[in-house]
């Protein structure tokens, strides 16, 4: 049995458990109290696990169930009820306004309507491809969304290799499908920092920033931060990878055939149906309440969070007919429970830490540490910050990353005499930026896949873009952040 796990898994099933140990049996740090200590272990615990992927990352994700009740740090019910927090709501109703979406193909036409529309040569193709990326990885999953672009784009790009004679390409050393593919994995991430619901690191820095600060971060004010940080990091990345295009000269009677190729796709979509007209309205009705609560004070709805304006939304999908099943609802429970479960509990495992750190004083224990680095210019800690959680995430999952440092950036911030959110929302953007390894994140991975690029070709061009999103992240969080959250 132990043969089954890889050198990597067996070194985690080892540390981790030797760490958890040490952590309980040696000394006090001065000040600091048994039960955070305990939680320390359990973090380091967790910690090894995630980082080593020895138990399936979910799965580590339910040891403060058990470990918090028997090291009496907080009783059952106290540790459970975080994994019901409302932010997982929020995911829970947005998954299936997403799933909803997918069933019905709204997704595919919004993403073919906008390519037709931008692409007009290899480098507006490009953009055109990384706008619809981003736009629907903002309310889809990124996974979800790069295994739906990337058929689109390998039948453009065949086609590209035919008219470029390069059907007997090496990997890698065609240029066009090189920069699309790295496009559609690079745009899914970038995308999907604009909402709460694009990708798990924004959910849990919200989840913790309720459970430990008693702070609600609302869905638009989020936005306000989060779109400029994700129009800049796309706007950039494409610079990037258009520069890879510059040698590539096409007539106007081949960016017309590589226009018609995806005009065709739409066209076999058919028009618009009555489906995915219902869940167009009932998406941009969630979406727009999401946004108008920002905006507008509505007394009589003061306890309607953005988790149950996205519930309703779900719900409301499993009451509408759809016509083209006799019988059936634009949303189905066979549809719906396919929605990531794992990432849920790996969010409400990231909440009951959160909530441990904060029961226990761990987090005020830590502000205290962390208070050495008050003589240090805070612009470059966010920088080093935001550097360190990007060179992490190449290694481990991201939200397995924002699980951990996020509530540490929240004490080292309070350390400083700042807001939690100075450090933890740097934290949280940078843990959805990793770009040079095809394990950092599932869009990278699937694009790698596709037998389009090199290893070498997605780290060198990568590691220039983690550096400018590190800059990015850095600039919007020290300029931008104090004005509007």
């Amino acid at each position: 049995m132990w043969n089954s796990f890889s050198t990597r898994q067996k070194i985690g099933l080892v540390f981790g458990p030797v760490l958890f140990i040490t952590m309980l049996v040696m000394p006090l740090p001065e000040g600091m109290s048994p039960e955070a200590a305990r939680v320390a272990a359990v973090a380091f615990l967790m910690a090894a696990f995630w980082i080593s992927e020895a138990v399936p990352i979910p799965a580590t994700a339910m040891l403060p169930i058990f470990l918090f009740p028997a090291l009496q740090v907080m009783s059952t019910a106290a540790t459970t009820i975080n994994y019901g927090n409302q932010i997982n709501f929020l995911y829970i109703g947005g998954f299936m306004i997403a799933i909803a979406m997918q069933r019905w193909d709204l997704h595919r036409r919004i993403a073919l309507t906008i390519i037709v529309r931008v692409g007009s040569n290899p480098q507006m193709l490009l953009l055109g491809f990384m706008l619809a990326t981003a736009l629907l990885s903002m309310w889809i999953s990124n996974t979800a969304t790069a295994m739906m672009m990337v058929p689109v784009a390998m039948a453009i790009i065949e086609q590209n290799k035919r008219h470029e004679h390069l059907e007997n390409a090496l990997v890698g050393d065609d240029p066009f499908g090189l920069s699309l593919m790295l496009g559609i994995a690079f745009a899914a991430s970038i995308g999907g920092v604009s909402t709460l619901v694009g990708t798990p690191p924004n959910a849990i820095l919200a989840g913790i920033a309720a459970t430990v600060y008693d702070i609600e971060i609302i869905f638009f004010d989020w936005m306000k931060l989060a779109v400029p940080a994700s129009a800049t990091m796309l706007a950039l990345t494409w610079f990037v990878l258009q520069l890879k295009l510059k040698d590539v000269h096409k007539s106007e009677e081949e960016n017309r055939q590589l226009r018609a190729s995806v005009r065709h796709e739409l066209q076999d979509m058919g028009s618009i149906t009555q489906e995915e007209r219902h869940v167009a309205i009932v998406f941009g009705m969630v979406a727009a309440a999401w946004i108008l609560r920002g905006l507008v004070d509505f007394p009589a709805l003061v306890m309607v969070a953005d988790s149950a304006i996205a519930m309703l939304g779900a719900f409301i999908l499993f009451i509408i007919p759809a016509r083209r099943e006799n019988g059936g609802f634009l949303l189905d429970w066979e549809t719906a429970k396919n929605i990531p479960w794992d990432v849920i509990i790996l969010m409400g495992g990231g909440f009951a830490l959160a909530a441990g750190f904060s029961e226990s004083g761990l987090t005020e224990w830590l502000a205290n540490q962390l208070s050495v680095l008050q003589g240090v210019h805070f612009f470059i800690i966010i920088a080093a910050v935001v550097l360190m959680v990007i060179f992490l995430t190449e290694m481990t999952s991201n939200a397995a990353t924002a699980t951990l440092f996020i509530p540490v950036m929240g004490a080292l911030a309070v350390s400083m005499d700042l807001h939690p959110f100075a450090l933890m929302v740097p934290a949280a953007l940078a843990a959805s930026m990793a770009f040079m390894l095809p394990v950092a994140t599932p869009p990278n991975a699937i694009v790698f896949a596709s037998r389009q690029i090199r290893i070498a070709q997605m780290a060198s061009t990568g590691i220039k873009l983690n550096l400018i999103a590190t800059v990015v992240i850095s600039v919007i969080s020290y300029f931008l952040l104090p004005l509007i959250l």
